[in-house]
């Protein structure tokens, strides 16, 4: 019986998924591109580390998270689904999404992930933001180490979330619920 030839999307998603990269580095299919990081620096843990100590503090809602948790997401106009993994994914602790999930979850229940801008800032400022959004992830937070700015993008509609608010280091950065508080980047500077 013949197979029916796989499209170049099955193809790329194949090779994505058979990826052994090395200790410490992270691939991501984000968009039809396969991305490779190298192991992040310690200001870039510095940042993930002070917003997920407030989030689980300071939370109206009691938060679970994970900084490995590959997310399924939805493709673009081409390509397979994009396979991303956020620095930081935020859920409510009574979903338990990350006890069970597999390596590669979909995003139900997510209620935020976090960036922080590494080798590839491009990528965590369009190509992932849109992923995120097309989802329906309700917020998405980057931390731009580049432009020392950290932004909260909201309220996603097809491709993109349609509310933004950027600030500097330094200034307190709302978060609504469920987390219901202000962010505090005073020691981001």
């Amino acid at each position: 019986m013949a197979h029916e030839p796989l499209t170049q999307a099955e193809v790329l998603l194949e090779g994505f998924l058979a990826l052994d990269t090395p200790e410490g580095f992270r691939a991501e299919l984000i968009e039809g591109e396969i991305v490779v990081t190298p192991p992040p620096d310690g200001e870039h843990e510095k940042y993930i580390s002070r917003i997920v100590r407030q989030v689980i503090r300071a939370s109206l809602t009691d938060m679970d998270f994970s900084g490995n948790k590959g997310l399924k997401l939805k493709g673009g106009a081409v390509g397979p689904r994009n396979h991303v993994i956020p620095d930081a994914t935020f859920a409510p602790l009574e979903l338990d999404l990350f006890g069970s999930a597999d390596p590669w979850m979909p995003c139900d229940g997510v209620a935020m992930v976090l960036e922080v801008t590494s080798t590839k800032p491009r990528a965590d400022r369009e190509a992932k933001r849109r992923s995120y959004a097309r989802d329906g992830i309700p917020l998405y937070l980057l931390v731009d180490r580049e432009t020392s700015q950290i932004t909260l993008f909201s309220d996603p509609e097809e491709a993109d979330y349609r509310q933004h608010a950027t600030l500097p280091f330094g200034k307190a950065l709302p978060l609504p619920e469920p987390f219901a508080f202000d962010l505090d980047t005073s020691d981001f500077c």
